[in-house]
């Protein structure tokens, strides 16, 4: 008996990859992209999620979130972009303003209206921004079993673009590594892995828990317009053993005052962006970069409500950011 059930079984799976066809653990269909895929890359949201940790927004969390609003301050987290923000290369930034059709001042009509447009050209991913899902992949395979071939068009992915994640209201931590490592502007290629992250928490009596926001203030944007060949090239940040840990920790989204978010130099034996791979690639946890900890940092502002709306354009890989916080 148990040896027909298993022969069924064998031969059911085996009928569905024929008709290209892979099945999901809980029964649902994968697309035939995913049928010789390997197991990392398929979302424990199906085979239809597009938007990772986000499935872990709720009402319910959005909620427990605004009930940490006791004092009403709020803190940007966004920087000013401009085309001096130091960017990975080659990204590069410009804005130009011009006035349509009022050549020499001349304005519109019998009243004289003036008006001024702005048009930007330049990197999304440039200062403060969230990383999507469809920003790295591992060896052309995406979140959720998304090749390369089948969703990246020069004129926006076809899937996981950036318009597809939700607002994010939930619970943000934040925490000061300049204050565990001892050191006004954390050195670059120190790395915080479980060990360094549970310490500081601890520390400041704040407790990670799933679907949190969790921020890590390095003290190394203060580079940024002063050194930015340094700020640039490496950094101080999360290692592997580090982003392991907040995957247990089932968190929504990870960030850091630094433009990378990972430790570089890279940890001996961790590949080039491995932490990007385990966050986006393998779970779908968002990253943000270039977030303004100062002034929570300074206020001591560990747990606070973590609002963030983002620019929806269809097909993006990231958006500039300008998240706020509220305590």
């Amino acid at each position: 008996m148990i040896r027909n059930a298993m022969t069924v079984a064998i031969a059911a799976a085996f009928s569905a990859t024929l008709m290209g066809v892979a099945l999901a653990q809980d029964g649902e269909e994968w697309p035939a992209a995913a049928a010789d895929a390997p197991e990392w890359c398929k979302s424990k949201w199906g085979p239809e999620d597009e938007i990772g940790a986000a499935n872990l927004l709720t009402p319910e969390r959005a909620l427990e979130a605004a009930k940490l609003v006791t004092t009403g301050k709020t803190y940007s987290l966004g920087g000013e972009t401009n085309s001096k923000t130091p960017a990975f290369g080659p990204r590069s930034w410009a804005l130009v303003i011009n006035q349509p059709g009022q050549v020499g001042g001349t304005g519109l009509g019998p009243t004289n209206t003036n008006y001024n447009d702005d048009i930007y050209m330049g990197y999304v991913g440039t200062g403060s921004q969230i990383d999507g899902l469809g920003h790295i992949g591992v060896d052309n395979i995406y979140y959720n079993c998304h090749r390369n071939s089948d969703f990246v068009q020069a004129d926006g992915l076809t899937k996981l673009g950036i318009e597809k994640i939700p607002n994010f209201v939930a619970r943000g931590v934040v925490l000061d590594m300049t204050d565990h490592f001892d050191q006004e502007v954390v050195a670059e290629g120190t790395a915080f892995n479980r060990e360094e992250i549970e310490a500081q928490a601890q520390k400041q009596g704040i407790e990670i828990r799933e679907g949190d926001v969790v921020l890590f203030h390095t003290g190394w944007l203060s580079l940024a317009g002063q050194d930015n060949e340094r700020y640039i090239s490496v950094e101080p940040g999360l290692g592997k053993g580090g982003a392991e840990y907040l995957i247990e920790k089932n968190v929504l989204a990870v960030g850091a005052d630094t433009w990378g978010l990972e430790v570089i130099p890279f940890e001996p034996g961790v590949g080039v962006f491995e932490v990007h791979q385990l966050l986006i690639a393998h779970n779908g946890i968002y990253i943000l970069e270039n977030m303004v900890t100062e002034e929570l940092v300074a206020d001591e502002a560990w747990e606070f409500m973590f609002v963030l709306g983002h620019s929806r354009f269809t097909g993006g890989v990231q958006a500039i950011i300008n998240p706020t916080a509220i305590r």
